[in-house]
């Protein structure tokens, strides 16, 4: 099965995961609708909705761009109707938007704490409510989440209970709809990368360069998307994937082209023991990260 022609809709698509896999699905001819809120270029952060658009178009795709804030519903429900009017419908949404804040309670404001479950898990549920419709009439579709497993242990929220609630909050949309609509063959799935990933989070917030050099690129969490959005939905549903083992199953064995220089590699966050056993790749954890 190919991506070509599929329509995605990405939020927060304008750098990073979520842009990788929007490049990935171009070089197969997909149209990309990113709905990100970066119009012009930040001092911090590579990338705008514009550059997106014309990296997408220059890999093959067809792109549309929706400054969008998923705070807001009217934001929202405008940036699916603009892919509706363009492309005539939408079969993948993936939802990529997400703020982070890996802070322990007592330092945690509550406005972060509000930024982070309005993005993450409102806006998971907001944007998958809104293309539902859509989804339900195309021939394959796929609702993506880039959230963890749900493994329910205090490790994991004990550091940075702010952030987990929100992010896992992100996963109970998988769990739910997955359920919800798995009569319907709507797939909902989760994916989540077993590394850190070399993003502008890692590099402006989790431990700039030295956490960058141990983290691989993105475009493994792009192929591994790639390969999840390309089974068939009925029989591919409710699950929560790590990036290395939806590539091991699709037959791959080398990851060198995704390592760092070195290839010494961290941990990412909320990662199971039991994924970890599992795999002959060796990661190490990152202090405060699990």
């Amino acid at each position: 099965m190919s991506l070509a022609g599929k329509t995605l809709f990405i939020s927060g698509g304008s750098r990073g995961i979520g842009l990788a896999i929007a490049l990935r699905a171009a070089r197969e001819g997909a149209n990309v609708t990113i709905a990100a809120k970066t119009d012009q270029p930040h001092p911090k952060l590579e990338g705008t909705v514009h550059t997106a658009i014309a990296a997408i178009e220059a890999a093959g795709g067809k792109a549309l761009g929706a400054i969008c804030d998923i705070r807001f519903e009217e934001q929202a429900r405008a940036a699916v109707e603009a892919t509706v009017a363009r492309f005539g419908g939408i079969d993948i949404c993936v939802n990529n938007a997400s703020a982070i804040s890996l802070t322990p309670t007592l330092e945690t404001e509550m406005k972060r704490y509000d930024l982070m479950n309005q993005v993450n898990a409102r806006g998971t549920f907001l944007c998958s409510k809104l293309t539902l419709p859509f989804l339900l009439k195309a021939g394959n579709p796929h609702i993506l989440n880039i959230s963890p497993p749900l493994e329910m242990n205090g490790r994991w929220f004990a550091p940075h209970l702010a952030y987990s609630i929100a992010k896992f909050g992100m996963s109970l949309c998988t769990l739910g709809l997955a359920e919800e609509f798995r009569g319907k063959g709507v797939a909902v799935n989760s994916l989540w990368p077993l590394t850190t990933i070399d993003t502008a989070a890692i590099r402006n917030l989790l431990g700039g360069e030295p956490a960058a050099r141990m983290s691989r690129s993105s475009q493994i969490m792009a192929d591994a998307a790639a390969a999840i959005l390309k089974r068939p939905s009925r029989a591919c549903t409710g699950n929560f994937f790590i990036d290395e083992e939806v590539l091991r199953a699709e037959g791959k064995t080398d990851f060198s082209a995704y390592d760092p220089p070195g290839g010494r590699l961290a941990k990412s966050i909320f990662v199971p023991d039991a994924v970890i056993a599992r795999l002959p790749t060796r990661v190490v954890p990152r202090a405060g990260m699990g």
